[in-house]
């Protein structure tokens, strides 16, 4: 009886693949595996989340920088003295942009220096805001221009001169509250002017629209002499 049993078991491991005797797997502890599973989830969540911290905007927009000015922050201006302005800027492009880079003085009644966040070490975006607000109220009067191509990664220098008369009063007699060194990014449209001769008609882009931080400092104008 021993031996017929023996030999029923060769006889079955014989007949299985290879000859082999049969093995069985455990399954996995139903608790270790949901913890695994829940841990790659985990994983893949902080990947997908960017785990690392989201980059600053100022490394995901399109940015103007100052490099070098003969004018220095809260500088008095006198007024009705024109002013030679000599600007040294670098843009780093995050997407394709064409346009002008324009560098303004920019007089206002309404808008004062503690109304807005306009400085070299101000808070970037909420400068290009306050930037877009300003560039509606207040008036040019003093400007450097030029036209700009870029695309993402591409960090262009570009320096700017040009002469600007800094007013005691607008154009309705209210004293002047603000005056700004502004820099930004533009559309340009070639006219002619009535005496024959070329100009470029600017229209702002907005800041959000195109993705991009403008810069600028805050100056003053000196009290006109008695």
């Amino acid at each position: 009886m021993i031996e017929r049993t023996r030999r029923a078991a060769t006889a079955e491991a014989a007949a299985r693949p290879g000859g082999a005797p049969s093995t069985r797997t455990r399954p996995a502890h139903p608790r270790f595996a949901g913890g695994v599973a829940a841990l790659v989830l985990s994983v893949a969540a902080l990947v997908l989340g960017g785990c690392l911290g989201k980059p600053k905007i100022e490394d995901r927009w399109t940015r103007i920088d100052v490099r070098s000015s003969n004018l220095s922050e809260n500088q008095a201006i006198t007024p009705g003295v024109r002013e030679s302005i000599q600007v040294g800027t670098q843009i780093t492009y995050r997407s394709i942009i064409t346009g002008y880079l324009v560098c303004d003085l920019r007089a206002s009644s309404t808008i004062g220096p503690s109304d807005v966040a306009i400085g070299l070490d101000a808070p970037r975006q909420r400068m290009a805001e306050d930037i877009d607000h300003l560039l509606q109220n207040s008036t040019c009067v003093g400007r450097g221009i030029r036209a700009v191509t870029g695309w993402d990664h591409l960090i262009q220098g570009i320096n700017l001169s040009f002469a600007g008369v800094a007013p005691a009063t607008d154009s309705s007699g209210a004293a002047i509250r603000g005056l700004f060194l502004v820099c930004y990014l533009a559309h340009g449209d070639k006219i002619e002017l009535a005496n024959g001769m070329d100009s470029i008609l600017i229209t702002p882009y907005r800041s959000t629209d195109y993705e991009y931080l403008s810069i600028g400092m805050n100056l003053s104008v000196a009290p006109r002499p008695f």
